[in-house]
């Protein structure tokens, strides 16, 4: 129930974040899409698919190792092409500008290496997460603040857009 409401809290959130942007309502323009392709690249994106190739069902065995024969042939590049006009929809350039900065910056890079090399955490009632001075000086600048909540309202729309990638290369031959 509670991953329901949050779902359904993440979109109507993100929805009124792209509807409140005019920068939204023309295409993306070559400049917008190079900076999501950026940023998907600082985001390591492609090792998501992995995890969603692992979610689907496949007919057979045979047909889910060949998804992730090609998934390891597929170029990183190829990944953020295929993903970003889509995502550059409900990604302004100026969040994905931001978020790029940050995750190119040493925290930003152990962010992204606990969420692609970590185990999961258990949390004891009442235990507070500690939040690490790097963090606490990300949250002071309001770029980032506003960049992070337009980047976490796009979340649904980029595990939909890596599954499509994924379909596109299950269906190639």
């Amino acid at each position: 129930m509670k991953f329901a409401v949050k779902a359904v809290l993440r979109l109507s959130l993100g929805l009124s974040i792209v509807l409140s942007h005019s920068a939204f309502a023309a295409a993306p323009d070559a400049q917008h899409i190079k900076a999501v392709q950026d940023l998907l690249e600082s985001m390591q994106i492609q090792k998501v698919l992995p995890g969603v190739a692992a979610r689907s069902r496949y007919a057979s065995e045979a047909q889910r190792q060949a998804v992730f024969a090609k998934l390891d042939k597929m170029p990183s590049v190829e990944v953020y092409q295929r993903m970003a006009p889509p995502l550059a929809q409900v990604i302004s350039t100026d969040t994905a500008l931001e978020m790029t900065r940050f995750y190119n910056t040493p925290y930003g890079k152990k962010v992204i290496y606990k969420k692609y090399n970590s185990s999961a955490q258990i949390m004891m009632p009442g235990m507070k997460m500690s939040v690490p001075p790097e963090e606490k000086k990300e949250r002071e600048r309001a770029a980032y603040v506003t960049a992070s909540k337009e980047l976490d309202a796009a979340e649904p729309a980029i595990d939909r857009e890596a599954f499509k990638v994924l379909q596109a290369i299950n269906s190639a031959k």
